[in-house]
């Protein structure tokens, strides 16, 4: 008896976490597990399954902060995993000093002063610090070509070639122009 009770505890868990991973997918807001998800959930079990849906329901929270705190999880994880492969491994980045968003992102953060060359350096050195990362695993650099990135004197590759001991290659969006350290 015991047993199967915590496993449906465990299966309300599991369900709770699934559904935040899709509501993080989807983009909308986290309320969405509470004003849709679980009155839908609820719908389909009363009408197709014939079964009471508040007992279920219970087992599945799905609240504004239940979800955040879930995908706040995950998102850790990710991040914990990727940057104790990144200590080990050699790897390109791609960087971009734009104000655009994108979903696949290791980190975003914001440039307090300006978008130079140096302050863009800085932040991702700081980054790679906290995280143990060490800069000469950097192996290529992917940018967008703007001056702040490739500037020969004060872009954020001579900042990196300065410090790197290996070398950096960097290659621009058109693959026929590389620089290399």
């Amino acid at each position: 008896m015991f047993a199967s009770t915590s496993q449906r505890n465990d299966d309300g868990l599991r369900a709770s976490y699934n559904i935040s991973l899709l509501i993080a997918k989807s983009g909308k807001p986290n309320t969405i597990g509470e004003t849709l998800i679980l009155p839908a959930v609820e719908e389909v079990l009363k009408t197709v399954l014939h079964k009471p849906a508040s007992n279920i329901i219970k087992k599945n929270p799905l609240s504004n902060d239940t979800v955040e705190r879930r995908i706040d999880e995950m998102s850790s994880d990710i991040e914990s995993f990727l940057c104790n492969y990144l200590q080990r491994t050699h790897f390109s980045i791609q960087l971009d000093e734009s104000t655009e968003i994108y979903e696949e992102l290791l980190f975003a953060r914001t440039l307090i002063t300006d978008t130079k060359g140096e302050s863009i350096f800085h932040v991702l050195k700081d980054y790679f610090i906290e995280k143990a990362i060490p800069l000469s695993n950097i192996i290529s650099v992917a940018t967008d070509g703007a001056p702040a990135m490739v500037g020969r004197y004060r872009g954020f590759i001579s900042y990196l070639k300065q410090k790197c001991v290996r070398g950096v290659s960097h290659t621009l969006r058109h693959p026929s122009t590389t620089f290399s350290c």
